[in-house]
């Protein structure tokens, strides 16, 4: 059994039903086919049980989904990214849409 380590330190076993939920929700109304959300979440499932570790931080896994993200789907993936990193406010989240476009228009 894994453990994760949350950002306030509290652990928890691992949750393949939480993460795919977090997922499923960032893709939701989104021209994304099934399969291909499921084979994200099956990836990181596998990843995660990949890293040999008894103990994993939840911010590895969150970074690690918001690459598989933004990799599939730019939307899905800010939407996911404004959950995850709780933003304190609208200039963080502009920030982080600004960054998005600059690394589309390379």
């Amino acid at each position: 059994m894994i453990i994760i380590v949350k950002k306030d330190n509290r652990r928890e076993p691992f949750d393949y039903k939480k993460v795919a939920s977090g997922i499923r929700k960032a893709c939701e109304k989104r021209p994304i086919a099934t399969d291909m959300v499921d084979e994200l979440i099956d990836r990181i499932e596998q990843w995660v049980l990949s890293q040999g570790e008894k103990e994993l931080a939840s911010s590895k896994i969150g970074e690690r989904i918001m690459d598989e993200l933004h990799k599939l789907d730019e939307v899905a993936y800010v939407r996911f990214a404004s959950v995850y990193r709780s933003f304190k406010d609208i200039n963080e989240f502009m920030s982080e849409l600004q960054d998005l476009l600059s690394k589309a228009k390379k």
